[in-house]
């Protein structure tokens, strides 16, 4: 191993020749390994067998999150990676206060940096991606089993009724940002085959809705 996790072992966690700890390869394995030697610049282990990391869900979820306001996108993908989802796409929606202009690879990276550091607090075996914005009206569901968007004038599905109405192995989550998404908008979304849901009778922040959406989904599919 080398790298700043090397410097996080040695000066921050000040672990020695000997000590055991858990491996994660950031692509969904983990193995047991017990530290060989600490240099400087590197750290070397003797590794057991690697196997399917166990903080990983059943279900993969992607969170399509309209663009919110400055500061809060690394909120979102921050909580979101602990909670559980498995990869991001910013969304540049009708009502979106940000307007993202290309190149984005700059932003886009500092995001990946804040999915990698909330995999590694939070233990995950899986590094989330964070995608390239698109637009709203480009998205394309054919990869996933159901589509579910959060809609405030939703009133007759619930979320609860709609995971336990289709299948839950690979989600895609669709949030709206804060002046939430124009009828239209809507209209887009379910000839695309989503699922509007309701999210209950208080209006939650764009911020606050992905994760919660999250917290459960998890509630709802994991054993």
């Amino acid at each position: 191993m080398r790298g700043e996790d090397v410097k996080h072992i040695s000066r921050v966690l000040r672990l020695k020749a000997g000590d055991a700890v858990q491996l994660c390869d950031g692509r969904g394995s983990e193995c047991e390994a017990v530290i060989e030697s600490v240099a400087p610049d590197s750290v070397t282990f003797r590794t057991q067998p690697w196997t399917g990391a166990k903080s990983e869900p059943d279900v993969s979820v992607t969170l399509f999150q309209c663009l919110p306001k400055a500061g809060k996108m690394e909120t979102i993908i921050q909580k979101c990676v602990e909670l559980g989802a498995a990869r991001f796409v910013p969304v540049q929606s009708e009502r979106c206060v940000v307007v993202l202009k290309p190149p984005y690879e700059g932003r886009v990276e500092r995001w990946q940096r804040v999915s990698e550091e909330a995999a590694k607090q939070s233990k995950r075996g899986r590094i989330p991606e964070v995608a390239l914005p698109e637009s709203l009206n480009r998205l394309d569901f054919s990869a996933f089993d159901t589509v579910l968007v959060a809609y405030e004038n939703e009133r007759t599905v619930s979320l609860k009724q709609a995971l336990r109405a289709h299948p839950c192995r690979k989600l895609a989550v669709i949030v709206g940002p804060e002046g939430g998404f124009s009828e239209d908008e809507i209209a887009v979304l379910t000839a695309k085959g989503a699922v509007s849901v309701s999210l209950g009778t208080r209006i939650l922040r764009t911020e606050t809705a992905g994760m919660a959406m999250l917290a459960q989904i998890m509630y709802e599919v994991e054993p």
